[in-house]
């Protein structure tokens, strides 16, 4: 571990907040950071009080991709089969965690202030909300090396801004702006750099305050519904909400509310 740590963790009420700290070296991603990333994240999903988690950065890079120089100690792959199992079972543990982050129930945010590229965009990609600051600007590098961004890059990229707008930022290799990457649908939302923070954190506490089980059950029932067909897709949200209309909060809520219809300027 070194002296200070590659990822700082604290809690504001339900919410989570992990912070990159690794400025002088852009918060590339090491060993170290993936590793402290992986509890934090094990932290979140098994502390039923937190309700979401925010990731975040210092310096002036969001995160400038894997450390490059903080590799293991393995040799160094040599043939195809080699490469391909590298990425799926090492690189710091990326591909479990990046797995993990999309599995658990509860919402995960990412705040970009600056530069995101690389692996942190990748990183990012398993993020349920993605928000940038007018400044932030992602890109994929490896295409400089004649190579392609494999942990995310290529998949979850596609999946989430379509094949037309992957092209861009995989085979033509060019960067994209905030308001570029807000028109693809790599981010949801692109807020000023004087405020950002403060609307960050006004976002994670609305996110906060929904309810939980509703919550958990739309971030499976999206990606089902994204996978099947659309009369399956329609059945993924029968499923969903059978379970979730005999919840005891949906239950006495919707009471609640069918009581007060018409309820205004009657008096009661």
């Amino acid at each position: 571990m070194s002296p200070v740590p590659h990822l700082l963790t604290e809690e504001d009420g339900a919410i989570l907040i992990a912070t990159l700290n690794r400025p002088e070296k852009l918060n590339a991603l090491s060993a170290e950071t993936m590793a402290l990333f992986e509890a934090a994240l094990h932290r979140f999903r098994d502390t039923p009080a937190l309700k979401v988690m925010l990731v975040r950065a210092t310096g002036r890079y969001f995160c400038s991709g894997a450390d490059m120089r903080s590799g293991d100690d393995t040799a160094p792959a040599r043939t195809g089969s080699a490469i391909r199992e590298r990425h799926r079972l090492q690189l710091h543990g990326m591909h479990r965690i990046y797995d993990e982050m999309e599995s658990i129930e509860k919402p995960l945010v990412v705040a970009h202030h600056a530069k995101c590229v690389g692996g942190g965009l990748e990183l990012s990609l398993s993020c349920d909300f993605r928000l940038a600051a007018r400044s932030a600007s992602y890109a994929f590098p490896e295409g400089k090396f004649g190579v392609l961004p494999a942990s995310n890059g290529v998949s979850r990229l596609a999946r989430i801004i379509g094949t037309h707008w992957t092209r861009y930022l995989i085979m033509a290799n060019l960067p994209a702006s905030a308001e570029k990457a807000l028109i693809m649908g790599l981010v949801h939302e692109v807020f000023p750099d004087e405020t950002f923070e403060a609307d960050v954190m006004r976002f994670c506490r609305h996110l906060a305050e929904q309810n939980g089980e509703q919550m958990g059950t739309a971030k499976i029932a999206i990606e089902l519904a994204h996978d099947v067909g659309l009369a399956q897709a329609r059945n993924v949200e029968r499923l969903a909400n059978s379970a979730l209309m005999l919840n005891p909060d949906y239950l006495a809520g919707i009471e609640r509310y069918i009581k007060g219809i018409g309820g205004k300027g009657k008096g009661e």
